[in-house]
């Protein structure tokens, strides 16, 4: 088990256990936390997050499907879209429904309200 800590604007918004391998949005939605979604599964980019942890700074493996998904947003550029491997830092922004939670404690950030 380890601890996730979900902020908005700064301000905790909830901190609750999850296991590692858990999809960060099903551990969100399992707490009630308020992270906005509306597919689930990695098409429409209302689930991007910011993620801090220990471990940074870092390298991350992106997959396809993630970066198309975010480009399509606006969220990161081409030349971004075009590599598999991102700088793991808490600007970098990732999808909820693409994150595996680790084993590490996390502070997810979630954009601000509309």
């Amino acid at each position: 088990m380890t601890t996730l800590q979900f902020l908005r604007d700064g301000q905790p918004l909830a901190e609750v256990d999850a296991s590692a391998g858990d999809l960060l949005i099903d551990v969100a939605r399992f707490h009630e936390v308020p992270l906005h979604w509306r597919c689930g599964q990695g098409t429409c980019s209302t689930c991007a997050v910011h993620i801090a942890h220990a471990g940074q700074p870092a390298t991350v493996k992106v997959g396809r499907k993630e970066r198309n998904v975010l480009l399509r947003a606006g969220l990161i550029d081409a030349a971004q879209a075009a590599a598999d491997t991102w700088p793991d830092t808490p600007q970098t922004v990732r999808l909820a429904c693409h994150l595996l939670v680790t084993d590490a404690p996390w502070q997810v950030t979630l954009p601000q309200d509309s």
